[in-house]
């Protein structure tokens, strides 16, 4: 039989919000409910009548309310086939009532874990007996309705008023994907927090909030978001953002992470096209933008500190797809409207997670996020010359710079500003080279600035190259076997060079 009336229903739930008016529906139409604890109490409360599902287990909640309905009585009634003969006679032979609605949620376990609950308050929160009868009502589907989340109740309460109780299979069926969606969850949550030291290699983890975006990275390709961009940031103005502003975007907070001092960043295609720190916001855009004037346009600018009026007027002065700011100051935010599309974003105090991860041949690959960030004391000086405090600040700012640059990658920089990068060459001489020649382009004397590159030196080529180009100390992680070379040539041409010891490749 396709289609059920319903006639009974098991209801237990942790959150009450909104049962109030599904209850009454249900009792206008006639349906016997049985119930458990504090939500038979509510049920009373509204003046419908209820039964405990003691008087049909004839157990009382025992071990602290650990154990409820694991019973017979209760899961025979939901799991009975009606088209089933022997199942029938056995719920008969039993006195086992049946269910054709199970309204049930899951105890708050994810939101007791973000709020920084004890060990035994996140145990406390594991739901035994509720994820039971939801997989019960959803392996059941065909002759039981199961309603999984307060969410769904909106929709039921349609089902009940427009088709008088009466369910089709194909909602029924649609509800128990619902609920084994959300169970499945809900375990993969408890197994990652017991997991969390990573003790059992593998890979788990679910999403159940999907934002689906205009398209993919082309036109031609379907795109979704799944997670929630609310815990990052608020949309505050423009268009929807599409899937390579989320890759530019992402790339955007991870190196304006880098910096303390009052920077900005100007990135395009998830490359900083522009970087500076200053004194102030509007400085610190004006150095930025001079990097390459020519590639910020359409790009993203993201800041570690608020736009204000004066920065702003500077930055709507160029077509900028995306601004990323932990606030926005005076009348910044009105100026930076004028442009009815660019994506105004107000970042929120987020911690990166650990891990990252993407799609590799059929499976995921894995692997810690690259939090190494070297300062002045990781850096080992190497040649004769030993860097001065001016060239330490300026490595350690070209470092965090090519850290995230496409590899193979250069940067030089000089006075806290980026003067050119190389990146995403198949030779880390064409990096430099392609640095060299785009610090040129934009009118950057490189005499006295530094470069970065993201791995060793495999000839010394590349020092002799910006040493012509008047680098005076390059930083870089060593560990080729032509090392001596490369520090040769820099001890014979008075070059100040620092090992970190550190690899920072990025594909």
């Amino acid at each position: 039989m396709s289609d059920i009336k319903i006639k009974s229903a098991f209801i237990s739930v942790f959150n009450k919000e909104g049962l109030d008016v599904i209850i009454l529906k249900l009792a206008s139409q006639g349906v016997r409910i049985v119930s458990t604890g504090g939500t038979y109490n509510f049920i009373c409360e509204l003046g419908v009548e209820a039964t405990k599902v003691e008087d049909i287990t004839t157990y009382p909640s025992i071990l602290g309310g650990r154990v409820k309905t694991l019973h017979p009585g209760i899961f025979g009634g939901i799991l009975a086939r009606r088209d089933v003969p022997e199942d029938l006679n056995q719920v008969e032979q039993y006195n086992i009532p049946l269910f054709d609605l199970v309204i049930v949620d899951l105890y708050p376990f994810e939101e007791t874990v973000a709020s920084g609950g004890t060990d035994q308050a996140i145990i406390e929160k594991i739901d035994i007996g509720g994820v039971s009868l939801i997989r019960a009502g959803a392996k059941n589907f065909k002759d039981v309705l199961i309603i999984s989340s307060r969410s769904q109740y909106e929709k039921l309460l349609e089902m009940l008023e427009n088709n008088n109780g009466v369910t089709t299979l194909n909602e029924r069926l649609f509800f128990a994907g619902e609920a084994f969606n959300l169970t499945s969850n809900y375990d993969t949550a408890i197994f990652n927090w017991f997991n969390r030291d990573s003790h059992s290699v593998c890979f788990k983890h679910s999403l159940t909030t999907a934002e689906h975006l205009r398209y993919g990275e082309n036109p031609h390709q379907q795109g979704v978001f799944f997670g929630d961009l609310g815990v990052i940031f608020d949309q505050l103005h423009g268009k929807e953002i599409s899937y390579n502003n989320l890759l530019d975007i992402d790339s955007a907070l991870g190196l304006i992470d880098e910096f303390d001092d009052i920077t900005v960043a100007i990135l395009k295609h998830n490359n900083a096209c522009g970087v500076a720190s200053r004194a102030t916001v509007r400085e610190a855009w004006d150095a930025a933008l001079a990097c390459d004037p020519v590639s910020a346009y359409g790009g993203v600018a993201v800041l570690n500190r608020p736009v204000d009026e004066e920065a702003a007027t500077e930055m709507d002065k160029i077509f900028l797809e995306v601004v990323i700011a932990p606030g926005y100051t005076g009348n910044a935010l009105e100026i930076l409207k004028h442009k009815k599309n660019r994506i105004i974003l107000l970042r929120k105090k987020v911690v990166q997670t650990h891990e990252t991860f993407r799609s590799m041949l059929g499976g995921v690959l894995w692997q810690e996020r690259d939090n190494a960030n070297e300062a002045e004391a990781d850096m080992k000086p190497v040649t004769d010359v030993v860097p001065t405090k001016e060239q330490f600040d300026d490595m350690v700012f070209a470092n965090r710079i090519v850290k995230h640059s496409r590899s193979n990658a250069i940067v030089l920089a000089k006075d806290g500003q980026l003067c050119a990068s190389g990146i995403g060459q198949t030779s880390r001489i064409d990096a430099l080279k392609q640095a060299i020649e785009k610090a040129g382009a934009f009118g950057f004397n490189l005499d006295g600035a530094v470069m970065a590159s993201d791995a060793y030196f495999p000839f010394a080529d590349s020092v002799e190259t910006a040493f012509n180009a008047g680098i005076t100390a390059v930083v870089q992680p060593g560990g080729s076997v032509r090392d001596k070379d490369s520090i040769d040539f820099c001890n014979n041409n008075k070059i100040a060079m620092v090992f970190t010891g550190v690899r920072h490749f990025k594909h």
